[in-house]
């Protein structure tokens, strides 16, 4: 994304930093978000026409190293090129950088912007309490705006959001950075001239999600497949090597975030925190709970509450799009050319129904706008039902419980034309919606809501149980 007419979206986020470059006092902006998702472009877009002091953090490098290279940075920076030495600490490297601001910009605008902020936190380097000392002491009283960002959500939040020492209640503003919506998605291909079918794109979704930096790597003139089996499968492949470091760049014991994620990608339904716990053999303490909160709140998984059902017997569900598709084709098979001899398979199939109710949920707020339902509040859940030696069980992955008294069931099916119900297919959409109402006693009107590409062929069997037909276009 090397050309700053990629850019897409970030309308809200772009305001937000904007008020506070207009502003004159201090503010501390932290920007959160996934690796690879454009922290780091984002915040370039914004400042591309400012003069600001700018430096990335370095994973597992030591203090020593980390020092030089703010050092670097800092005489970059002077205008005279009278270098300074390399400062010995934290403490020394942020007076070097409040003396070099106060000479060369005095009361203007001073704009700083480090990159990659949990990784300056190297073994007793003591730079957050020197970070919070320059804080405190000098720029809370300057014409000031300091950008950090990390891709650690985990640590950001509990280091900086939810400090309880030098930088307690200091952020001015923080928001995450989010993975383009399918809409956002079509509008970035298209930048880079590259014109696909909805349908591709909704493929292209379900593999690898709408991180930035991932669609980037996309080809003109590839279908799908190819592009799946060259980004894939390839040798020196860009998207299976990406899994390797994508939790090494995050977590420490990174190894039992990775059990976790394997774990849940087999688990179509989810699992509770205890079957996580029996099915990973990790112990039941604090450290599961870590991981998962964790994992949460870097939208690797998400937290799904069953239909009046108690907090406990919540589900955590498998959230990123790129990690389900590496578990199901990429971790124990990568020969080049094999996504093109396996893409119509039952394999596939299964998967792209299953990448394709994550990517309707994500997208519930689309949902929401086709239904008419924009303004209405909701609650969104899900619903198991076991199976009984009389009668099998079944699933509802997306429901949605509307304040006007009605649920919409809603039924996600991924085809490649359009869908045509059978007598036998009405009858189990008709007998699981009555199996839900008798067993929830709900006394809200319940909707079957049909979700594909292609919409629903109208018969009798449609007409007879079909509420509400949702389109591919209705999600972009």
């Amino acid at each position: 994304m090397a050309e700053d007419n990629f850019f897409i979206g970030r309308e809200e986020q772009q305001k937000a930093v904007q008020v506070h470059l207009n502003k004159n006092g201090a503010s501390l902006v932290a920007i959160l978000g996934r690796r690879r998702v454009g922290k780091t472009y984002f915040v370039k877009h914004i400042l591309k026409d400012k003069a600001y002091f700018h430096f990335t953090g370095i994973q597992h490098e030591s203090k020593e190293r980390l020092l030089k290279e703010f050092s670097v940075k800092i005489n970059e920076a002077i205008e005279n090129k009278i270098f300074l030495n390399p400062p010995t600490d934290w403490y020394e490297a942020f007076r070097q950088l409040k003396n070099v601001l106060e000479a060369n910009y005095g009361n203007k605008k001073k704009i700083i912007f480090l990159d990659e902020f949990p990784w300056m936190e190297s073994h007793a380097s003591n730079f957050l309490s020197a970070f919070e000392y320059f804080w405190n002491d000098w720029a809370v009283n300057q014409n000031i705006l300091i950008i950090i960002c990390g891709s650690s959500t985990s640590w950001m939040i509990k280091n900086v959001i939810n400090n309880k020492s030098g930088l307690h209640n200091r952020v001015s503003e923080y928001f995450k950075i989010q993975p383009f919506t399918l809409k956002e998605t079509e509008q970035f291909l298209l930048k880079k001239y590259i014109s696909l079918s909805r349908y591709d794109i909704v493929q292209l979704y379900m593999a690898m999600g709408g991180v930035p930096h991932y669609l980037d790597m996309i080809k003109k003139g590839e279908s799908f497949a190819v592009f799946i089996d060259r980004l894939f499968y390839d040798k020196d492949a860009p998207l299976n090597i990406e899994y390797n470091n994508l939790f090494k760049a995050l977590f420490t014991h990174y190894q039992n975030y990775e059990l976790v994620i394997e774990t849940l990608s087999k688990k179509r339904k989810g699992l509770t925190r205890q079957e996580i716990i029996e099915a990973t053999g990790l112990s039941n303490g604090g450290g599961i709970t870590k991981i998962i909160t964790e994992l949460e709140e870097c939208n690797f998984i998400r937290f799904q509450m069953p239909f009046s059902q108690k907090n406990k017997d919540g589900l955590y569900i498998l959230n990123d799009e790129y990690c389900l598709f590496y578990h199901h084709f990429i971790q124990k098979n990568v020969q080049k050319g094999q996504f093109i001899s396996i893409y119509s398979t039952p394999k596939v199939r299964s998967w792209m129904g299953l990448a394709f109710e994550l990517l309707c949920i994500k997208h519930e707020s689309n949902v929401k706008k086709a239904l008419g339902i924009s303004g209405v509040y909701t609650e969104s859940c899900s619903f198991a039902l076991k199976s009984t030696d009389e009668t099998p069980g079944f699933q509802i992955d997306m429901m949605i419980d509307r304040a006007d008294q009605t649920i919409n069931i809603c039924e996600m099916k991924f085809y490649n034309q359009q869908l045509t119900l059978t007598q036998k297919d009405a009858d189990t959409l008709r007998e699981r919606k009555a199996r839900f109402q008798n067993y929830t006693k709900t006394k809200k009107n319940v909707m079957l809501t049909m979700i594909t590409p292609f919409g629903i062929s109208e018969n009798k069997h449609s007409l007879s149980v079909v509420d509400n037909s949702i389109l591919l276009d209705d999600l972009f």
